[in-house]
């Protein structure tokens, strides 16, 4: 399948729940505003999708204090579905509809893919919680969503590597959304969006997710400024936590006399 053919899957399913979707992100929206829904797509296609996924040895490894999992956004090196799976994202009409559902206005997808892309979680891997850079790679638009659709069969929520958002900061109780199997999750960021990837625990098991960011010239909210990509310490983390801290000072400081940082960012699709 192309993207256009996937797309127009996409846009029958968000056409059909338009209005409960766009009830649960309302809902959601003074804090972070979400919706996700189920059976995306055909399963045979999500399954070809998972099928045709790299195995992590040909993707770049991220493992620090801050996450430990699998990401790529350079697609053509992989099978051709991941490619139109994830431009089918960037039709404008399934632009225009989440642009309904979130009442978002003037929404651009990402065609670099800065950040974007796919990734595959493992045993033991994880996303601790962060704030996503503010801004696209030019510095010129604010990151307004961000888009994550499922593909893994069998996926339970025990195993971990659920989203996780923290609506009343990291002091408070998390809202976990499983990432389940043909599920598409999309969720708000600005300076609180905190959210976060659970650790996993599936010894032989790998949650693959191919992932989108919209953009907009103006911010989600009054209070939006400019900032980095922002982990912190999840709430038992105390020391991991203060020194996530000071990596954001540190970071934040550079950004202040390097606009777009002293190294470039190699997370995008170089076509």
């Amino acid at each position: 399948m192309n993207r256009t053919e996937i797309a127009d899957i996409i846009v029958q399913k968000l056409e059909a729940n338009l209005t409960s979707m766009k009830k649960m992100y309302d809902q959601s929206e003074p804090a972070i505003g979400y919706f996700y829904i189920d059976d995306l797509l055909p399963e045979e296609v999500a399954r070809t999708i998972y099928e045709c996924f790299p195995d992590g040895s040909n993707m770049r490894l991220k493992k620090s204090l801050k996450e430990y999992k699998y990401i790529a956004a350079q697609m053509n090196n992989y099978n051709p579905i991941l490619e139109e799976t994830i431009y089918a994202f960037q039709d404008p009409r399934v632009v225009e509809l989440v642009s309904k559902i979130t009442s978002i206005k003037s929404l651009n997808p990402d065609e670099h893919l800065y950040a974007g892309g796919i990734s595959l979680m493992g045993n033991k891997h994880y996303l601790n919680p962060h704030l996503d850079n503010s801004h696209d790679k030019d510095r010129d638009q604010w990151r307004v969503l961000n888009l994550l659709y499922y593909v893994t069969p069998q996926w339970e929520e025990n195993f971990g590597g659920n989203l996780e958002l923290w609506p009343n900061g990291l002091d408070s109780a998390q809202t976990t959304i499983h990432s389940k199997f043909n599920r598409l999750a999309v969720m708000a960021t600005h300076d609180g969006s905190w959210h976060s990837v659970s650790p996993i625990d599936a010894e032989g098991k790998a949650r693959c997710c191919v992932s989108n960011y919209y953009f907009s010239k103006t911010a989600l909210k009054s209070t939006d400024r400019f900032h980095i990509t922002s982990f912190r310490g999840r709430p038992e983390q105390k020391v991991r936590d203060a020194v996530l801290k000071v990596d954001i000072k540190l970071r934040m400081a550079v950004r202040k006399v390097f606009k777009k940082g002293i190294v470039e960012n190699k997370h995008v699709y170089k076509k």
